[in-house]
């Protein structure tokens, strides 16, 4: 599904225009975004649990050849499912 299709969907169920579908999602994606940013988590009870987590620095190997390497820390942003989400999908 693309956003495009999402926002359709959405209006739809929210009995709202394209447009403002589109415009309320854009505005949520932001939301998420900009706590993420900031190491906050978003929990949406029932959907799921946006968060930053933290890698360590690992050892890896190039692939072109084959030298070991040191991978650098980093920090992912991650999506934990919430338990009526995980149900829908069995």
């Amino acid at each position: 599904m693309t956003k495009a299709e999402f926002a359709a969907a959405v209006a739809g169920k929210a009995n709202l225009t394209n447009k403002q579908a589109e415009k309320a999602i854009n505005a949520a994606m932001e939301v998420v975004t900009e706590a993420l940013a900031k190491g906050e988590k978003v929990q949406l009870t029932g959907f799921g649990t946006f968060e930053v987590k933290e890698r360590a620095a690992r050892e890896g190997h190039n692939p072109l050849t084959g030298k070991p390497m040191t991978i650098a820390a980093s920090k992912v942003p991650s999506f934990k499912a919430g338990s009526k989400l995980k149900l829908s999908v069995k």
